[in-house]
């Protein structure tokens, strides 16, 4: 792009600064001196996306290599997008300010079902057709990964390729198969920016796409097919061609150690919704709640060693400038080796002063002694999230929390001086009954009155947020439906008239925006002309309140003939054909029908890391056992230098 008209561009926007790239640690390579070109695609605005550590380890990783870059693209503002429109300037990236369709290849990170009419629009407005049937061999390639990519089927007909588990172990293979097809040979090609032979010509789209189907991982939407009953359930996902996978099985790094780690991240310009520097302990949870696909999808549990963390660590404070460290995790306090990082890296970031944070706690006393400790803590809001208000339902969902676990952790907290805290709850989870709201309510009077005696008598600040239950692929609650919609309204009116009865505020998210997450999270292919229909009524951004439109939604299901309830209400039974069955994440479905069993028992599972293996059938699917940095259950007396 001319440097002039992006400037005057740039005056004409409310945030320009989202679209500068000139931010520290930003990667400004050389396009003619590099052989492959990807644009790493966040289909959400600049402040979300630069808070996300998946995109800054791809990048990191990217350029890491000689032969190859990657630039960042956001999703545009509304402002941004006007302009684009009405001049006719195409969708460009932020290092470079090159049009997305001059790169080889658009990678979208799937975080939230809601950025799925985002994902349309950028394509859109990058010049690139929006259907893969219709892209030619000149188009760039578009692929995507990421949790969400666990059920990837309403997306299918926009996304050439998809790749399924840990990026750092798949994308450069695609990458070098994309180079490959670039030289025109079936070789890698060797040493730097190596050319195309003589009389050598460019792979065709479809054989490149035959050859990105060939690795582990990779699933290509276009050579497989779904058939569907009369009544509209799947009746089977048909390979086309004998020699693809039956079923997508997802990559997995065993060894976090090995993996490459961005220790010079991008620092956003604009504002972002986290800044700090972040520091990855593990991947993987086995505490099983059944709500969480997080803790299905990315099993088995694996730590890095201390020692790499601690290197870490130093290079970020080092190379950033953060005034804080998150230890970033599903659950960072299950760390293994607990007792062994946190004293080292509290001793680093006192010298450096520079604050630790815990992004999750658990519902215990020991995790908020913990918090207490770390340097340059804040002794304000505290959030922990029992999720349900009796015991009964906890068992239900597996969640391992009693209620004398949080009445210490708030006990804790208040003498450990914080003024603030957050309950977190779910609305509408499997069994859940009259009572169970009810507990809610118990629960917080019982919360502030073991608040008020930890502070002699006085009164801390409490709030609950509270979400509608959202069931998602690859989880034992994958065959409940969500409850209807005036269900969960009354159920959340009936809670906040409680919580308020009791002093404390009451919020609670969308219930029309939790609805169209859970139809688009249990969607099949079909629901692909409903996300096209909704992008062109205008449906931008439908994870922000002031954005979000749900006549249009309504009127684009209507439009597609197709009934939203039927995919986020109905209930499924466990012999029916599910449109996420081609993903294999390793979870036996047996293991799934099982867990799902046991929780209208109101049975609960262990966790497998202290004890005895449960049989969810990751280890054995992949070959591997879970690494922990360190073999003992952690020490419940950890010290960290004040």
């Amino acid at each position: 792009m001319d440097q002039h008209d992006l400037d005057e561009l740039l005056k004409r926007l409310e945030k320009p600064a989202r679209y500068l790239g000139s931010e520290w640690n930003a990667v400004h390579k050389g396009w003619d001196q590099t052989a492959v070109r990807m644009a790493f695609a966040f289909p959400d605005l600049y402040e979300v996306g630069m808070s996300h550590l998946g995109l800054q380890i791809l990048y990191g990783l990217v350029n890491a290599h000689p032969d190859c870059l990657m630039e960042r693209v956001f999703a545009p503002a509304p402002d941004l997008e006007a302009e684009l429109r009405r001049s006719g300037m195409p969708l460009f990236s932020l290092e470079s300010h090159r049009p997305l369709r001059d790169f080889d290849l658009l990678g979208f990170t799937l975080q939230y079902e809601l950025t799925f009419t985002n994902i349309l629009n950028m394509i859109d407005l990058a010049g690139i057709p929006l259907k893969s049937c219709e892209r030619g061999d000149d188009d760039p390639l578009v692929i995507a990964g990421g949790p969400v990519a666990a059920n990837p089927e309403p997306l299918t007909p926009f996304i050439d390729a998809f790749l399924i588990g840990d990026g750092e172990d798949l994308l450069p293979e695609v990458l070098s198969v994309i180079r490959q097809a670039k030289v025109g040979t079936d070789t890698p090609s060797a040493g730097y920016l190596a050319r195309r032979p003589p009389g050598a010509a460019r792979w065709s789209r479809r054989r490149l796409l035959e050859q990105l189907a060939g690795i582990p991982g990779v699933y290509i939407p276009a050579f497989y097919c779904v058939e569907y009953t009369e009544d509209g359930r799947v009746q089977g996902l048909t390979a086309l061609r004998p020699e693809l996978q039956s079923r997508v099985r997802r990559r997995l790094a065993p060894d976090l150690n090995d993996l490459f780690f961005p220790t010079a991240p991008v620092v956003p310009l604009a504002e972002a919704v986290h800044e700090r520097g972040m520091l990855e302990v593990f991947r993987g949870c086995t505490r099983g709640c059944r709500f969480c696909q997080a803790g299905m999808i990315y099993r088995p549990v694996r730590e890095r060693d201390s020692r790499v963390l601690l290197r870490q660590a130093r290079e970020i404070i080092d190379k950033t400038g953060y005034e804080d460290i998150s230890l970033v995790s599903l659950s960072s306090l299950d760390y293994s080796d607990l007792d062994g990082l946190l004293p080292a890296l509290g001793e680093q970031c006192t010298l450096s002063r520079t604050g630790i944070s815990l992004p999750s706690l658990r519902v215990d006393s020991f995790s908020v002694g913990i918090a207490r400790k770390l340097p340059g803590g804040r002794r304000t809001s505290l959030t922990l999230a029992p999720e349900a208000g009796t015991q009964r339902l906890r068992d239900v969902i597996n969640k391992g929390v009693t209620e004398a676990d949080l009445l210490q952790a708030v006990s804790a907290a208040a003498a450990a001086g914080w003024s603030a805290i957050k309950l977190y709850f779910m609305v509408g989870l499997p069994t859940e009954t009259q009572a169970d709201l009810e507990g809610i309510g118990d629960l917080v009077r019982k919360a502030q009155g073991a608040g008020r005696s930890a502070r002699g008598g006085k009164k801390l600040r409490f709030s609950v947020s509270a979400s509608s239950f959202v069931p998602k692929a690859h989880t034992p609650f994958q065959w409940e439906g969500q409850l209807p919609r005036q269900q969960l309204t009354e159920r959340h009116a009936f809670l906040r008239d409680l919580v308020k009865n009791s002093g404390a505020d009451y919020h609670w998210h969308d219930i029309k925006t939790s609805f169209l997450e859970a139809s688009l999270a249990r969607g099949d292919r079909r629901l692909a002309e409903v996300l096209l229909e909704a992008w062109r009524r205008g449906c931008r951004l439908d994870g922000w309140t002031e954005h979000f439109n749900f006549d249009l939604w309504q009127d684009s299901f209507r439009a597609a003939g197709l009934d939203p309830q039927f995919y986020a209400e109905r209930r499924l039974s466990y012999d029916e054909v599910l449109p996420w069955d081609l993903i294999d994440v390793g979870i036996d479905r047996d293991f799934l029908v099982r867990e799902h069993r046991r929780s209208l028992a109101g049975e609960t599972t262990a966790d497998c890391r202290p004890g005895a293996c449960e049989g969810c059938g990751v280890c054995p699917s992949f070959g591997v056992e879970p690494r922990l940095a360190k073999a003992e259950v952690p020490s419940l007396n950890v010290r960290i230098h004040d």
